[in-house]
């Protein structure tokens, strides 16, 4: 690990310590959602569609009624009539239990509550569902045509012209311009214009989704669930199942890994359901093949790229069209897509096309980064063979077209404190990028690639409470799960600005009934927008703190000072240290704490740049990685060897993706990989050692200028890994993953 920092020191910032949460991770004590126990608990198993789109003709539930040990049946008749008959209503309702059509394979039917996991897996078998089987439609393309089968009858496509008047599978088209790209590309001196496909792939977490509910005598419901939110639980079981905010209480277990793929439950409400009908609690835990199944991937897409440039090198114009799969209901990430795929860059003259389409497959959820990855490999394979055919450096001809402060960008808004063109210089200037690239020796073809990713990065609602204990050690409590360490990084902020040493700080992660709103962690902004509120909560103690301190003097409270843990007042030259003054808080007016309540408006975006080598068998089509770098602008490096580890992670998911990683549906929609032998992820063998550099470009909106860095990480990593494979064998794949046939097929050595 590598760090560019800018001069300024602290206390406690920049350092390394071990994480708060590493004791009980490691020893087991830990309790994640598939270790909550409670009294008289039953097991939930939910009965899943074998087709990928049918019509219900009828669901008879009587035989696994009168199974023994059978508590509670649930269909979507048990959930309430929707207060607005609205077409994002419906969806949610059928989301979570189908009504009249299934359009997946794996869309929940029925769910069963039984004593024991066996039994409620054996009932589920007599639940018998007549289907009236209809055609799938599961590529997007094909679903664009007028002729498709048609999953929603109501759907409309929303655009720029208004709400569309005819039933389609486009849920929305986006249009973001600027300038003249038409003229642009037709004056330009050399246009390279490609198509890309990208298969469906998932967040890969080790920990499947399960949720715990348990209703009161007195009605309110007590969830228990691996999220990324505790309040968006609550809200969505407040819109489906009609209850008061304050009846449901959320509590965040623990979590084995999200990627973004917990930012929605899909066990929650069902469990609900059962708890009430049961009158008992109820754990739903989905089995590794109803999560590859059934839970939010990402979209598969189908892209369109072009750009011109000048024969100096200069981008003069660029167009995309992009149509990403939303999955069965609509709300594919194109938007974020568009958003991120020539952000880094400056580009005069630009269009972008946008289109969001469903699909018979599981919908689409957040992937680290989600829409970005894809887009980004298509707009950096057509940018780097526009270098190669321009004879330029790969690197020179990014940081020639890179976006600077004030840079417009085509899908709107201009960028501000980017660190861009640093990340790009300590690219260039790093060992590995100087490194000569290793030689290649008969069949084994090596060679080296770089990519530029962005990713725009979150802020949002946070709240954080401190609060004194008599012997001057402070609590930290939020509303933000941690799913990174954020549990560390939140508490080194803590302790920087109250001057104290970390161990005197003690974070922890509050349920909705215990802590104020706070958004999903996701986006990459818990350090960065829950940072913010635990500075404010810090130095709104702070204040209190000096308050009480100068009660305990008779002084005015603007006479005392505070620095590295000690008070003083300026008028008598009294010092108390902070262990004292925390002693006297109940003589001096009860309970001290800090509160920090933000709703983020402005936050920094992330670059990260990629440097690969790879060795291309081209006797058997595999691509074996040889060396890795990735360079990113961390803002501000708060616990650097969690940053790095993030940059790591990132990237390991991107090479899964690159090279291994896809859905595989047979002609009926049937999933065929839904388990961890047939779905191929990256092993440790199939990972090199990943160097990381941090570049701090302080972001000027947060008290120690950090910026999220959790996603930037794996947006450029196919990209990078294409344009290596293309320096080894001089083919360019066009397909992700990029797998062993692709490779010969553009070889030449087998038939497409």
């Amino acid at each position: 690990m590598t760090t560019k920092t800018p001069p300024e020191t602290f206390a406690v910032i920049g350092t390394t310590p071990p994480r708060v949460d590493a004791g009980a991770k490691v020893t087991g004590a830990a309790v994640y959602g598939v270790d909550v126990m409670r009294p008289r608990m039953a097991y939930g198993r939910i009965l899943r569609s074998p087709h990928a789109h049918a019509r219900i003709v009828r669901i008879d539930t009587r035989r696994a009624e009168a199974m023994p040990g059978v508590l509670a049946v649930a269909t979507a008749a048990d959930l309430p009539a929707a207060v607005d008959d609205t077409a994002n209503d419906r969806y949610a309702r059928d989301a979570t239990l189908a009504s009249e059509r299934v359009l997946y394979h794996g869309h929940p039917v029925c769910a069963i509550a039984a004593t024991t996991p066996e039994i409620a897996e054996d009932a589920l078998a007599l639940i018998d569902v007549d289907y009236e089987p209809l055609e799938p439609v599961l590529d997007v393309c094909r679903a664009m045509e007028r002729d498709a089968p048609i999953l929603h009858p109501d759907l409309r496509t929303r655009s720029l012209a208004g709400m569309g008047t005819t039933p389609t599978n486009v849920a929305e088209h986006l249009r973001f311009e600027i300038g003249d790209p038409d003229k642009a590309m037709d004056a330009a001196d050399v246009v390279v214009e490609r198509e890309f496909r990208t298969a469906t792939v998932h967040q890969g977490y080790m920990e499947p989704h399960a949720a715990t509910a348990e209703w009161s005598p007195e009605g309110t419901l007590t969830i228990w669930a691996t999220t990324q939110g505790g309040f968006s639980v609550r809200d969505r079981v407040h819109e489906l199942l009609h209850l008061p905010m304050a009846d449901i209480r959320v509590v965040p277990t623990e979590v084995g890994g999200a990627f973004g793929g917990k930012n929605v439950g899909y066990a929650d409400i069902v469990a609900a359901l059962l708890a009430r009908k049961a009158n008992r609690p109820v754990r739903v835990v989905m089995s590794r093949e109803e999560t590859l199944l059934a839970t939010g991937p990402t979209s598969g897409t189908w892209m369109r790229v072009a750009v011109g440039a000048r024969r100096d090198g200069r981008i003069t114009a660029a167009k995309a069209e992009l149509r990403f799969e939303a999955g069965a209901f609509p709300g594919a990430p194109v938007g974020s897509g568009a958003n991120c795929m020539f952000a880094p860059y400056d580009i005069p003259n630009g269009r972008i096309d946008g289109y969001g389409v469903v699909v018979n497959k599981p919908s689409t959820g957040d992937y680290r980064s989600p829409g970005a990855t894809q887009a980004v490999f298509a707009a950096e394979a057509v940018l780097d063979e526009v270098a190669t055919l321009l004879g330029m450096d790969p690197i020179a001809f990014r940081l020639l077209n890179c976006a600077h402060d004030g840079t417009a960008r085509i899908t709107g808004g201009v960028h501000e404190h980017i660190g861009i063109e640093q990340v790009l210089e300590a690219t260039r200037d790093s060992a590995h990028y100087r490194a000569p690239c290793p030689e290649s020796t008969g069949h084994l073809r090596r060679g080296r690639g770089v990519a530029l990713g962005f990713w725009g990065n979150w802020g949002a609602r946070s709240s954080v409470t401190l609060t004194v204990a008599e012997d001057g050690t402070v609590s930290l409590l939020t509303g933000s799960v941690d799913i990174t360490g954020t549990r560390t990084s939140l508490a080194m902020q803590a302790a920087e600005t109250l001057g104290l040493p970390l161990e005197m700080i003690a974070p922890a992660m509050g349920d909705t009934h215990s802590t104020g709103y706070s958004d999903n962690s996701g986006g990459s902004r818990t350090t960065m927008a829950t940072g913010i509120a635990v500075v404010r909560a810090a130095e709104d103690l702070l204040a209190r703190m000096k308050e009480r301190v100068a009660a305990w003097w008779g002084v005015d409270a603007s006479t005392v000072t505070y620095a590295l843990g000690a008070f003083t007042s300026t008028t008598t030259g009294d010092t108390m240290s902070w262990a004292e003054a925390a002693s006297h808080q109940f003589e001096t007016g009860g309970a001290v704490r800090g509160q920090g309540d933000v709703n983020v408006r402005k936050w920094g975006a992330a670059y990260a740049t990629h440097i690969v080598d790879v060795e291309v068998d081209t006797e058997t089509g595999g691509v074996r990685l040889l060396r890795h770098t990735v360079v990113q602008d961390v803002g501000r490096a708060i616990h650097p060897g969690q940053v790095a580890s993030q940059m790591q992670g990132g990237t390991s998911q991107g090479i899964g993706w690159a090279l291994y990683e896809g859905y595989a549906y047979d002609a009926q929609g049937r999933m065929l990989n839904a388990n961890l032998l047939d779905y191929k992820m990256p092993t440790y063998r199939d990972v090199p050692t990943i160097e990381t550099i941090l570049v701090e470009v302080p972001y000027p909106g947060h008290p120690y200028g950090i910026r999220g860095v959790g996603e930037a990480p794996i947006v450029a990593v196919p990209a990078a890994i294409a344009a290596a494979i293309h320096d080894a064998v001089g083919v360019r794949p066009t397909r992700l993953p990029m797998d062993p046939v692709q490779i010969l097929e553009l070889l030449g050595i087998i038939d497409p």
